[in-house]
Parts: C-alpha cells; structure tokens; sequence
C-alpha cells in the first residue's frame, strides 16, 4: 500500500461486519488508526454484542495496523460523543469520520407500521447526524484555536435514497435525508477545514444478500466478484484523506469497479406567464413541460 492515509486517525461506523469492515481495513492498510464502531446488532437492530468490532480490531493489529474498538450507540448523543472522545482521547486527534452504520426492516409502505419507520430513521439518519454534530464541534474548536484541521466526512446513502425503493419507505427516506445532511454539511463546515461527501454503494452485505440474492452470488471460477465490499473502499479511503483535498459536497456511486458522479436534482424545462394560472391552466402547462422532460429513472429495485 501507498500510505494515504498514514498517520490519520479515522472512525468508522457500523465497521463490525460488511462494508464498514472493509473500510475499516482498507484505511488501516494505508496507515490509518481506526476506531472501530459497531453495536454487534442483528440485520433488524436487534441484539447486540462487542464482538464484531472487536474481531475487526484483531484482524487490524495482527496485521500490524493500530486499532480500537468501541461499542456505543452513534444514534445517541452520549453514544455518540463517546465515539468522538474515543479517537481523541487514544490518539490525540481526529481526522476522517465515515457514518456507514445501519440495518433494515422492509416493509411495503401499506404494512409498515411507526416503530419500523422510526427505527430505520434513527440508526441512518439520525445516527449520521450526531457524530456529524459531535466531530464538527471539535473540529470547529480546533480551527478557532489555530489548528486548522485537513478533515474528511464520507456519508453513506444508497440507490434507493437516489431514486426511492419498492419496499422500503423507511429506508429510502433515511438515505435521501443524508443526501440532504450532506449537502449542507459541505456548506456549512468548509469555512472549518472540514471536507463532506457521500457515496451510494452497492455491495453485498447482510443487508443485500437476502434482498438481492440472486445479484449479490459470489460469482464461480474466479472471475471478478463486482459486489464484493472491497471495492468500494477504495473510493472511500481516498475521499478520507489529504488527496481528495477541493472534493466537498458531492455524492458517488460506487459498485464493483465503477465510480459514478451523481448529479441531483436541477431545473428542467419550464414555463413562466408572469400571472396566476387557474388548475386547468396550470395542468395543461405541466404537461407540455413533462413532453419536453427527461423521463424518469426507474425505482430502485422495483420488480
């Protein structure tokens, strides 16, 4: 390996298993020391246990890397402050922060019921937005004691954020809003020192393995395993360091060996009579815009 990230002190989310495991490895292979966070949940978030997190840190120190292990919950303030203080309280400092934590519970909109909503809103959504807030208070005390810091935030959103998902309201909600978080994120803590970017991957993990089984088979006789975890990582260990220096604000996807730069919504065709227009007015207008329209992309995993 290169070094890229040598010396850099990264926290990882969700890191137990899956793509945050690569991540994890993939930045300690460039000479990152890594917090590893993980609850050891089930695919459903329920459970839990430290073992994930700890045998990824095993697998990084027998490697010769440097790693810690931390088991709090992201979707909580303290949880979350603890994970912050734990990469400065070990090494010092913090430098590239990747919210990946997350788990499912599909459901077709007409079944899904509040506590599934809510519950997949928390651990995505809410769960990137405070060790957002927590490493961007220090980051922020940072640059106005004169340290000016070189930091990175790599957010994980998904297809189904980008163009919505049968079967997954929650879900697709949860991925969108980070989309959002992003973008106002790069805006807000560039003035910082601090970078922020999302990815929307597809790789195979527990939570596309049983959706997408099909898909997501290790393919026979040796040939390229597109949705292997791996690579992914790539992209995200180079968005975490000094190289991907000017990159803020963007969202890529990412599978196999493709890398996409996602343009989000912007104006389309339009029309202005400079007065009011009454429904039937306004209906006919649409429609002759929707004429001129690009037609939609279809929904993410939609049969």
């Amino acid at each position: 390996m290169t070094g890229l990230c040598a010396e850099r002190v990264v926290v990882v989310t969700g890191a137990g298993r899956g793509l945050g495991r690569a991540h994890a490895l993939a930045f300690a292979a460039e000479g990152a020391k890594v917090v590893v966070n993980d609850l050891g949940v089930g695919l459903d978030g329920t459970g839990g246990g430290a073992g994930p997190a700890q045998d990824v840190v095993d697998e990084i120190t027998a490697a010769g890397g440097d790693a810690v292990a931390h088991g709090g919950d992201v979707a909580t303030t303290e949880g979350a402050a603890s994970l912050i203080a734990a990469a400065v309280d070990t090494y010092g400092r913090l430098d590239t922060l990747v919210n990946n934590a997350g788990f499912l519970r599909d459901r077709m909109l007409v079944n899904l019921d509040e506590d599934d909503w809510d519950a997949v809103l928390r651990v995505h959504l809410k769960g990137h937005f405070l060790p957002l807030r927590h490493a961007s208070a220090h980051w922020r005390a940072e640059a106005k004691a004169g340290r000016a810091p070189r930091a990175r935030v790599v957010n994980t959103s998904s297809g189904a954020g980008l163009l919505g998902s049968v079967g997954q309201g929650n879900y697709a909600a949860a991925k969108a809003g980070i989309i959002g978080l992003t973008l106002v994120a790069a805006a807000e803590l560039g003035r910082y020192g601090v970078q922020v970017n999302a990815i929307a991957p597809a790789a195979r993990t527990r939570m596309t393995e049983a959706a997408f089984a099909e898909a997501m088979a290790v393919p026979d006789g040796g040939a390229f395993d597109a949705m292997a975890p791996e690579n992914v990582s790539p992209l995200v260990v180079w968005l975490g360091s000094d190289a991907s220096a000017g990159v803020t604000g963007r969202v890529f996807e990412a599978e196999g060996g493709r890398i996409t730069v996602m343009e989000g919504w912007r104006p389309g065709p339009t029309a202005d009579t400079g007065a009011r227009r009454t429904p039937a007015e306004a209906g006919d207008t649409a429609l002759k815009l929707l004429a001129n329209a690009e037609p939609p992309h279809p929904v993410y995993g939609a049969r």
